[in-house]
């Protein structure tokens, strides 16, 4: 939040999130879950989900609001009020499963914004591209089935939460996985991208793209071992920005997802925004 608010970031239009919705969450994911996960909401202290996920007295509002955030972000595209939006939320969302936590992940904020934009906005084709550096299995068990939502992600291997396959396509072919070795850098990771995932986004041609922003790739992160840029955030955003304007008039919303050292987080939240904002 710090590195948003210095002087370069002035023009930003700023929100505070909204909170959601149950309806736009369980477009999603099972009502049984959505009402274990706010029952089990301590009243101090914490309590685990799995070994990972943990909640405090304030998760429940936290997850509403990344909901609801991502959500409201979708409007402000969709009714022209903002050409894109970033969506500084905790806690992230693409390890959550239909009727799981996951991976620090409560409810999958991207693919409720999916959802969202079919149900609300009739965007048929939905695409989410996910360059977190761990596999985003539950956006890929969402729409796994459904022909009209592409998703795209590199990842390292093996990843945490899934392993993200490259023969995981979907069944109507619409999931690309690109799997990075352990000390892949820059190279590597931008010729996934040209070489495959750009190009499938561009044959799919979406009416509004999603991105799942985490920055745990970098080489600061402790918790994978890709070795990533900033420099390579800023120049992915651009990519991306690009297919934008030529399939769905630049309509992109994205919200964060991991990254664990703070100054690279930082960084490279800065250099993914100054992207979106056209610097």
């Amino acid at each position: 939040m710090a590195a948003l608010e210095t002087e370069e970031f002035t023009f930003l239009h700023r929100h505070e999130a909204p909170k959601g919705t149950l309806r736009q969450i369980e477009r999603v994911h099972a009502p049984f879950y959505v009402e274990a996960v706010f029952e089990n909401i301590p009243n101090h202290g914490h309590v685990h989900l799995d070994s990972d996920t943990a909640m405090n007295p304030f998760s429940g509002e936290a997850a509403l609001r990344a909901v609801g955030g991502i959500c409201a972000a979708v409007d402000a595209v969709a009714n022209g009020e903002a050409r894109n939006a970033f969506c500084a939320v905790r806690p992230p969302g693409h390890h959550a499963e239909s009727s799981a936590a996951m991976g620090f992940c409560l409810f999958n904020n991207v693919a409720v914004a999916a959802e969202h934009a079919r149900a609300v906005h009739g965007m048929e084709r939905v695409a989410v591209v996910d360059f977190d550096v761990h596999h985003g299995n539950g956006t890929q068990t969402t729409f796994f089935a459904t022909a009209i939502c592409s998703t795209g992600r590199a990842t390292s291997g093996p990843a945490i939460q899934g392993p993200g396959m490259e023969h995981e396509t979907g069944v109507f072919n619409n999931i690309v996985n690109v799997a990075l070795k352990p000390g892949s850098g820059s190279e590597e990771f931008r010729r996934g991208y040209a070489e495959r995932i750009l190009p499938a986004l561009r044959n799919f041609h979406p009416d509004i793209l999603l991105i799942s922003a985490g920055f745990d790739a970098h080489l600061r992160d402790p918790l994978a071992q890709i070795r990533l840029q900033t420099a390579d955030f800023a120049w992915v955003t651009r990519e991306l920005l690009e297919v934008a304007e030529k399939c769905c008039r630049g309509r992109v919303v994205s919200t964060l997802e991991g990254g664990y050292d703070l100054q690279a987080l930082a960084d490279s939240t800065a250099a993914h925004v100054r992207a979106l904002m056209g610097h």
